[in-house]
């Protein structure tokens, strides 16, 4: 994984993946090769800030990278080890990538990039500068303990020895999304790669209809870094609210 030589990577990054042409578990369908719409609004509300994304896919074209790429998008192309659910396999990416770079980044966030919009600069936040021991990350306006998250965490639940004892102990607390994670680089990087050991370990053989990934990211997060997490206004907007006050900084569907 090389970042061109002419290519001035930013101190602060965000960074998505879109892996196409296998099935698509949230749109419920095969999403098509080359089909620069579905990031296009999320690579335009980053644009518009100022701020500097990557994008890791693994079938744009080459006219669609030259029509689309500049100072704040640039692609670069990963090869999908179908073994495991797009979901899943972008940890691998993002720890590749950062284990590569993290020497030259002070602060990233990794996010959706279908549903989700970046309404305001993150890095420059004060919340943000001030807690730099914190993770930062989209939430839901429901608890853990739900019909959804029982059926999709059972797998990884079979797989991890203390997965029923976290799960038990955080019930009652917010569910965490991990379609917004962030913070600074000595906090972030540990956790990517915590979370893609679970899915490289766990769930390599996971054939439920459920990926683990919302799983897998609500036992890491309440297990290791349950009092160092923010999440929730001012971080990111209602999930599915479609609403935008005015002080989020980022929107999730």
């Amino acid at each position: 994984m090389e970042i061109p030589s002419n290519f001035s990577l930013a101190k602060n990054l965000i960074l998505g993946c879109h892996i196409s042409g296998v099935y698509d578990v949230n749109r419920s369908q095969i999403l098509l090769d080359d089909d620069f719409s579905i990031i296009e609004k999320w690579a335009n509300s980053i644009s518009k800030l100022n701020l500097q994304a990557i994008i890791f896919h693994n079938n744009f074209s080459e006219e669609t990278i030259l029509k689309h790429q500049s100072e704040h998008l640039l692609f670069v192309t990963i090869t999908h080890d179908i073994q495991f659910n797009p979901n899943v396999f972008r940890y691998s990416v993002y720890s590749q990538f950062i284990h590569k770079y993290s020497d030259a980044i002070e602060s990233l966030f990794v996010t959706d990039v279908s549903d989700v919009l970046v309404l305001k600069n993150p890095f420059i936040q004060p919340l943000f500068i001030a807690n730099s021991d914190f993770v930062f990350c989209g939430d839901e306006p429901t608890k853990w303990d739900n019909e959804w998250m029982s059926e999709h965490g059972s797998h990884l639940r079979s797989r991890i020895k203390d997965f029923v004892a976290v799960e038990a102990a955080n019930k009652s607390n917010s569910l965490l999304n991990c379609g917004i994670i962030g913070g600074h680089i000595q906090t972030i990087k540990p956790l990517l790669e915590s979370i893609w050991q679970i899915h490289k370990n766990y769930n390599f053989d996971n054939t439920t209809s459920f990926t683990g990934d919302m799983g897998a990211f609500n036992y890491m997060m309440r297990k290791n870094y349950n009092n160092r997490i923010l999440h929730g206004d001012p971080v990111n907007s209602e999930f599915k609210a479609y609403f935008d006050d005015g002080t989020n900084w980022f929107m999730h569907k």
